[in-house]
């Protein structure tokens, strides 16, 4: 008896922690809330906000031809995982000053899903090898 309770508790856990796992193509869907303002792979270009591409150790403030604010080009990030999921959540909490008018992300699976969808694209805008 003490057996099945284990490995039915071991099977909870297990597949609670398979659901919060990151995944891209649920993330391409939360980036429709980021498309209005921002493109991403091979064609994309700047437009309200900058081109997305590459986003995964880039500095703030960097994305060739946008007119960034002061506060994004001297805010000193350098975007990777922690600082995107700190940012997406409340941008002008991370960056005050940002011309970032978003309010941002609050579901913690969505955050995880699109940084997991954004991740994967090089500076040229491909998708990085696996």
């Amino acid at each position: 008896m003490k057996k099945t309770l284990v490995f039915a508790a071991m099977m909870v856990v297990g597949t609670a922690g398979m659901a919060l796992a990151q995944d891209a193509q649920k993330g391409e869907a939360v980036f429709r809330l980021c498309r209005p303002c921002h493109a991403i792979g091979p064609d994309a270009t700047n437009m309200v906000g900058p081109q997305l591409n590459g986003l995964d150790g880039r500095h703030s403030g960097t994305a060739p031809d946008y007119p960034y604010s002061d506060a994004n080009k001297n805010s000193g990030i350098v975007w990777a995982e922690a600082t995107f999921k700190q940012y997406i959540k409340d941008p002008k909490a991370l960056i005050p000053g940002t011309k970032m008018f978003f309010a941002g992300i609050k579901s913690q699976q969505q955050i995880d899903d699109l940084w997991a969808y954004l991740s994967q694209f090089n500076a040229d805008g491909s998708l990085k090898k696996k």
